[in-house]
């Protein structure tokens, strides 16, 4: 009897798969901090005999190398894939047996990339699941445009034909099993939903419901921005990332924090958004260690810009130094633990900002009745387009750091959706001297308390 045990990487909205049977198992797309994989493997007692990538990932480090040289596991990667390590190429129609009577058949679906390869799972010959990493994903599609521009209508129009090859050769009870799509940026359109079978994907999946030129018009209009670290991702993949380094990194003190600050390095404040407004070192950084810390720190640092980490204890710097490997931040220049006092100098004070609400924010006058205050919105360009606070001005929170000149003079009452994102834009305008207001609410509250609200063509 098969199983398949699914690794759930939440802060990139991705999963990796354990599946086999009695004795040994194949893990599908492994995530960088392999000892979760090896510790699945264990619990279930098997031995790990095949590591299987469906494509050269962009938004996140592959574990697959470290995986496979541990493990003495062949590691498979589709044949197309140009890497500049040793593996077993796969091709269309390829078949591996994993256990008795379980084996993986390759499937060839290109469209999120060029070699993109889906696996089909069969036990005694008979369809129980299928892989498919970012191809079909639950109620889309892996997205097109990361691999270049050029070829981007070219792999949607793929990304088209393989769901229709995927939902026409196999059973519609086959559940799909995707790697993308519970939050990654590597989705075409944020999936809904955490379980679903090539049955209920040709009710719903724009890419199955759709002529293909629809589709592809669709679905081109659709693509958001492309996290900036994407473009080192794939890159490490194809040369074959060095064994993740988990142990602890250099603690610092106070003297060498403000040493650090004044030579432009990046000083990352764990805590939450909250104790952060009420207290922190003057020039640090707000990236929640339980907000998507990976996703956004990785988006907006410059790349290779040392980065120091403060936290709590040792656990949540832990934690966070395993987010960050994820995405190719191996090694903070140094950390801390412990609270504000021990990170700031003596004979400095802390800095603070005030935090509100949407209320507070119409109780105060937005920009247009009031000159000295600025309304900066920090949602993504979709959400902008679903309605706007009136006379607010728009810059994305991964694009801020390089437009900060472009905020208007003023207090800047900053928010987001629902106010992570306009911690981080808070913490970014007070380290560079502005005075903020960090708007920590929801934006439906918006309406509630009164705010005019637009979409640029009509009020709302």
């Amino acid at each position: 009897m098969f199983f398949i045990d699914t690794i759930e990487t939440e802060g990139l909205g991705n999963r990796s798969y354990l599946a086999g049977g009695a004795a040994t198992a194949a893990v599908v797309d492994p995530p960088r901090d392999i000892d979760r994989v090896i510790a699945a493997a264990a619990a279930r007692g098997v031995r790990i005999s095949h590591v299987v990538e469906t494509h050269l990932h962009n938004d996140y480090v592959t574990g697959g190398p470290d995986l496979a040289r541990l493990t003495g596991a062949a590691y498979l990667v589709p044949a197309g894939a140009r890497v500049s390590f040793t593996r077993t190429p796969v091709a269309d129609g390829d078949t591996v047996g994993v256990d008795d009577g379980i084996a993986l058949r390759a499937l060839a679906t290109p469209g999120h990339t060029p070699h993109h390869t889906s696996y089909v799972l069969e036990e005694h010959g008979r369809v129980a699941a299928v892989f498919t990493g970012g191809s079909l994903l639950i109620g889309s599609v892996g997205r097109p445009d990361l691999v270049e521009p050029r070829l981007t209508e070219e792999l949607a129009r793929a990304q088209h034909a393989s769901a229709h090859r995927l939902a026409a050769e196999l059973p519609d009870e086959t559940a799909v099993l995707p790697t993308h799509g519970f939050g990654s940026f590597c989705s075409s359109s944020q999936s809904e939903g955490d379980a679903t079978t090539i049955g209920k994907e040709k009710g719903v999946n724009d890419a199955l419901v759709k002529d293909v030129d629809r589709f592809v018009c669709d679905l081109l209009a659709g693509l958001e921005d492309v996290p900036a670290y994407y473009a080192h991702m794939g890159p490490a993949n194809a040369a074959g990332p060095d064994p993740v380094d988990l142990s602890a990194p250099p603690l610092t003190d106070a003297a060498d924090i403000a040493e650090r600050l004044a030579a432009g390095e990046w000083v990352v404040d764990l805590r939450n958004r909250i104790a952060f407004a009420e207290g922190h070192v003057a020039g640090s950084f707000n990236f929640e260690a339980d907000g998507k810390l990976a996703t956004y720190l990785a988006w907006m640092i410059p790349w290779g810009k040392p980065v120091t980490l403060l936290a709590e204890s040792p656990a949540q710097l832990a934690a966070a130094q395993r987010e960050l490997v994820r995405v190719g931040i191996d090694r903070p220049a140094a950390a801390a633990t412990g609270t504000p006092g021990d990170w700031i100098p003596e004979g400095h004070g802390p800095r603070s900002f005030p935090r509100a609400t949407f209320a507070d924010l119409a109780n105060r006058g937005t920009r247009g009745t009031d000159s000295t205050t600025v309304v900066l919105d920090v949602r993504r360009d979709s959400e902008r387009a679903q309605g706007w606070i009136a006379g607010s001005v728009h810059i994305p929170v991964h694009d801020l750091h390089r437009r900060l000149t472009e905020v208007p003079p003023g207090t800047v009452w900053v928010h987001c959706a629902g106010g992570m994102r306009a911690a981080i834009a808070a913490s970014l305008l007070d380290a560079a001297g502005r005075d903020v207001v960090a708007v920590d609410d929801s934006f439906d509250a918006a309406r509630e308390a009164g705010l005019p609200l637009t979409d640029g063509q009509r009020d709302l």
